[in-house]
């Protein structure tokens, strides 16, 4: 089954488990072997998500748009602390602090969504489209994987660009977008 939900949710368990892994690590080699691939996921999944998700949420979600801001919030806490890593030697306490920036901005996100997001969506959103959404999702972390870009994504403004591509905002030329007020004859 590829319902986007059930995926994210699939990628939600392998980050736990992959941050609990760490737990039981300490040489700096087998430290960067471990984060690497992990850091890769959170960045290519946080992508993903901005890419096939919530442009989809925001047309069906009762509270899409606060959702919204809200993960991509989170998903630059993440991104940012995935970075924060890279500049430090795997193992060093800098290294460390960044990975439980990461963890604990990740695990925050993840809860949200899951109790927020997902949940909304899966009650607004038909299974077909989900498996729709499933495909595109997988298809996107498959066609990215390694090649994804890590930079900071400005919320509102992704909010207010997939609000105008969903058709939920109102028109700039002032008017209200509502047709004219005489009827035709």
């Amino acid at each position: 089954m590829s319902d986007i939900t059930s995926l994210i949710l699939d990628d939600h368990e392998r980050f736990r488990r992959a941050f609990a892994e760490l737990d039981d690590l300490a040489g700096p080699d087998e430290l960067a072997r471990a984060w690497e691939p992990l850091a890769a996921l959170l960045d290519l999944h946080a992508a993903a998500e901005e890419a096939v998700f919530y442009p989809e949420l925001i047309q069906r979600g009762a509270d899409a748009e606060d959702e919204t801001l809200d993960a991509v919030g989170d998903h630059n806490d993440i991104r940012d602390a995935v970075a924060e890593t890279r500049r430090h030697p795997a193992g060093s306490a800098a290294w460390h602090a960044a990975v439980r920036q990461a963890r604990t901005a990740n695990s925050e996100h993840m809860a949200e969504e899951e109790d927020d997001a997902l949940a909304d969506f899966r009650k607004h959103a038909d299974p077909g489209l989900r498996e729709e959404l499933g495909r595109k999702f997988l298809a996107f972390k498959a066609e990215h994987e390694g090649d994804v870009d890590t930079g900071d994504v400005d919320p509102e403004r992704y909010v207010e660009e997939q609000e105008r591509k969903a058709g939920k905002t109102p028109p700039d030329d002032g008017s209200l977008g509502i047709g004219g007020l005489k009827g035709a004859r």
